[in-house]
């Protein structure tokens, strides 16, 4: 049973999700009904990942009850106007074919464009409308966060943002904590550029008998982070949820995060200046 955070509307949020990017086709609603038997409860698309018709399928056929699942779905930023962001919505609905969205994330803010403050306040009255549970940013900054929460006085449930060893977030990290935001990691093991050689996470790997991407999920489990790990391979999939039954201790934990870099994003994706429309 994984165990579970209170966001800060009052829902319950799986501790641990799967990341359904770039999971697409029959490949890919196998890979997620496999996520769903082993027992992952959160699971995580976007309108950009192509694949919510994939990701309601898989949960039609993995035939778990509705009330145990939280799907979670991103707004482009297309959408970022109010009626765009609210048809949006509707459509995502569609195709995951479902009656609402457990938790719906503004994708990327987009500031070039300048509307995610528009998306937020759909985002709101579609929370008010029952459609979403809900609802959060992804990739928003200090500044992001400080723009729609004074223009609705509607605080993000959850920030969803790249964070990994090499890019640990601590600023982020303390101003979410300050905001009561949770913080949800993508790329949580890093990708190609997993740490798993480095020598703070192959001890304790060694030390705890356990793999490195099991250290590196209960590193971010242990810094309070909600990781959202992806794989289409059964075995990883079981091992990636099996981190509840080790502790890092204080001096593991601080030494992966020092593995951080100032240049540890995994590519150009600074919310400043990256568009993702």
């Amino acid at each position: 049973m994984v165990p579970t955070y209170t966001l800060n509307d009052g829902h319950e949020i799986p501790a641990i999700g799967f990341g359904t990017y770039p999971l697409r086709g029959e490949d890919g609603v196998a890979a997620v009904v496999s996520a769903l038997e082993v027992g992952y409860r959160l699971i995580d698309t976007a309108v950009n990942y192509e694949n919510e018709r994939e990701v309601g399928e898989a949960i039609r056929r993995a035939g778990v009850p509705r009330d145990e699942l939280f799907v979670t779905s991103k707004l482009p930023g297309r959408h970022h106007g109010y009626d765009d962001a609210t048809a949006g919505t509707h459509e995502s609905l569609e195709r995951l074919g479902l009656d609402h969205l457990d938790l719906h994330l503004i994708h990327w803010p987009n500031p070039g464009v300048g509307k995610y403050v528009e998306a937020w306040r759909a985002l709101v009255d579609l929370q008010e409308q029952g459609l979403v549970r809900s609802i959060g940013v992804s990739n928003f900054t200090e500044a992001h966060l400080s723009r729609i929460i004074d223009a609705t006085g509607v605080t993000p449930a959850v920030n969803q943002v790249e964070l990994h060893p090499y890019f640990p977030q601590p600023e982020m990290r303390r101003v979410h904590e300050q905001l009561g935001i949770r913080t949800e990691s993508w790329s949580p093991l890093g990708k190609r550029q997993a740490p798993f050689a480095e020598p703070p996470v192959a001890a304790a790997a060694e030390a705890h008998d356990v793999s490195p991407a099991q250290v590196i999920l209960r590193w971010q489990l242990q810094l309070g982070c909600l990781p959202i790990p992806k794989s289409s391979t059964r075995e990883r999939q079981v091992a990636n949820l099996d981190v509840f039954g080790f502790e890092l201790s204080p001096a593991e934990v601080a030494a992966i995060t020092a593995l951080g870099r100032e240049d540890g994003r995994l590519f150009g994706g600074d919310p400043e200046h990256h568009q993702e429309m």
